[in-house]
């Protein structure tokens, strides 16, 4: 069966059966149907909050075979709560652009998903709308006044970098033209659109504490400058508020459930390649006032959103995991092993030996937080007893922590023995997270040091633009601000072609932008595009809906 022939057997709980298990009755909640709602913020409770445990889930890079980090995730929280340990997964919400395009939706897979998974890919609560329109409010309300008489701020055009933004995969709008039409139209621009999960107001609704942060924030963004070199910004332009309005709603954490019946908060949603990559704060500390074990991920590898999250968003709301599960296929080893996609469900313990590199450089990335990884082999029905035991036998060698997870074919049954490790490294004790670098240090230093030790890089090469960045962000006195690079998430490197663990490569920034308002710079490498295509043949062409308002083809 297809993972939607699986979510439609399922007899889903109403809502309000879910909050209870996190202790809230239906006066507690704001529903949005039978099987959705949003929880108030004023259910975080911080002092209980400290007392959960933190797990996050990450991988090794990703592959076209697909690793399985979200069915992990929700597979992980199910196995932990039949072992009788109060848990929650906290999971990103799914980008209309993915669904629509190459990779599908994101709710899981199998018998290790969120429900009702139709509605959370396709609009769920309307938060990826606020969020989109708070942005192009912005990016209207910068417009009119370049054309305003008599409520100009004297914005000089050619400086404002703040674009439009969209939830799909349109390549046609990478690069635009706005104010065309003569002087009523507006003044003509070169601008674009980015897909709204690398919009900056995603990343300030992630990481922002409450309504008032979020305010604040947003009044922080960087527009451009003045015709006499004077910064501007959102507040400038008296928009904060009104931004603010819109996201009133969007602002609070989703509550839906997974197929076992458990609690799952899904809130936010940035792309770890080009954002960083994790859900809300908010959604993290609601999911800890309220469960023993807070199940977490990290969007693609463990060099991009695991590095975000802990470097960006755990020394940001004071976050610290007690384990980090790494997920791994034989399958994408295989890959990263040199074997040809085709050949991927043909056993070779020989291409998958190949592969461990890729596997032991992300050990190393999370061993360097002071962290203890746990390998998490998500079986495949091709995978070899052979190969299996290759990869368990690399890991006692090395001794670091392995189970065989079944999560897609069994749910929580097929992670016990995962959840059982997570249990034990939490119970001993044996991580203690250390970021990677200060965010006092200056910039090029944070950028290299990330390069350098979670890439693997000799060095970092920066061209011109990228140098008057830095110029631009030292005058602004913004050079505190941590970094969220933007990189390919195909390779440790930046250049996706090169698989397994490169070596002898530099890391080239070609630009960096300001994302003041959310509190982090983005350094951007490579070719790295913030506003994906679809492919030839997107996954649009496969979804329905019947006379009955049934929907098919979503996967």
């Amino acid at each position: 069966m297809t993972d939607q022939d699986i979510a439609k057997q399922i007899q889903l709980k109403h809502i309000t059966q879910i909050a209870e298990k996190l202790g809230l009755n239906s006066e507690d909640i704001d529903m949005y149907g039978k099987y959705k709602a949003k929880i108030p913020l004023s259910k975080i409770n911080l002092e209980k909050a400290k007392k959960s445990n933190l797990i996050l889930v990450t991988a090794i890079s990703p592959t076209p075979a697909g690793e399985g980090k979200t069915t992990m995730s929700i597979g992980l929280s199910e196995g932990l709560n039949q072992l009788g340990k109060q848990t929650t997964v906290v999971l990103r919400e799914p980008s209309l652009g993915p669904v629509f395009g190459i990779k599908g939706g994101a709710t899981g897979g199998g018998y290790a998903q969120v429900l009702p998974m139709e509605d959370i890919n396709l609009h769920f609560t309307g938060d990826f709308a606020a969020i989109e329109k708070a942005h192009n409010l912005l990016s209207a309300v910068i417009d009119n006044n370049i054309q305003s008489k008599t409520n100009s701020l004297g914005i000089d055009a050619r400086t404002v970098t703040w674009k439009r933004v969209l939830d799909m995969n349109d390549r046609a709008l990478r690069n635009i033209i706005v104010g065309l039409g003569g002087t009523t139209s507006g003044v003509p621009r070169q601008t674009g659109f980015d897909i709204t999960a690398a919009s900056e107001i995603m990343a300030i609704l992630c990481l922002s504490d409450d309504l008032a942060d979020l305010k604040q924030r947003l009044g922080r963004i960087f527009i451009g400058y003045t015709f006499d070199r004077q910064p501007i910004y959102a507040r400038d332009l008296k928009v904060e508020g009104a931004m603010a309005a819109l996201l009133k709603e969007a602002i609070k954490p989703n509550l839906v459930q997974t197929i076992e019946g458990n609690p799952a908060i899904i809130h936010g949603g940035p792309f770890a390649n080009i954002a960083q990559g994790t859900n809300t704060v908010i959604a993290t500390r609601m999911g800890m006032s309220m469960s023993d074990y807070t199940v977490t991920e990290a969007g693609f590898g463990a060099d991009l959103g695991a590095e975000k999250f802990l470097d960006i968003k755990c020394q940001s709301a004071g976050l610290a995991p007690k384990a980090v599960v790494l997920t791994t296929t034989i399958r994408a080893l295989k890959y990263h092993g040199g074997a040809d996609l085709k050949e991927l469900t043909i056993p070779s313990v020989a291409a998958l030996k190949n592969g461990l590199p890729n596997l032991e450089k992300h050990i190393e990335n999370v061993q360097q937080f002071g962290l203890t990884p746990i390998i998490a082999i998500n079986r495949f029905v091709s995978d070899s007893d052979d190969e299996i035991a290759a990869i368990k036998a690399y890991a006692e060698s090395k001794g670091i922590r392995v189970a065989l997870a079944e999560v897609w074919a069994k749910g929580g049954k097929g992670a016990l023995d995962l959840a059982q490790h997570v249990i034990d490294v939490v119970d001993e004790g044996s991580s203690n997270f250390k970021p990677l670098y200060d965010w006092k240090s200056d910039v090029k230093t944070k950028i290299e040091t990330i390069a350098k030790k979670v890439y693997g890089a000799d060095g970092v090469d920066y061209t011109a633009l990228a140098n008057r960045n830095l110029r631009t962000i030292a005058n602004l006195g913004l050079e505190d601000l941590p970094v969220c690079i933007a990189k390919t998430q195909k390779s440790l490197s930046d250049n996706p072609k090169l698989l397994g663990r490169p070596s002898g490569f530099t890391i080239s920034i070609r630009e960096i932008e300001i994302a003041a308002g959310a509190g982090f710079l983005v350094p951007i490498s490579g070719d790295i595009m913030r506003m994906p295509g679809l492919p030839a043949h997107p996954a649009s062409e496969n979804i329905n809906i019947d006379n009955d308002g049934n929907i098919s083809g979503l996967f």
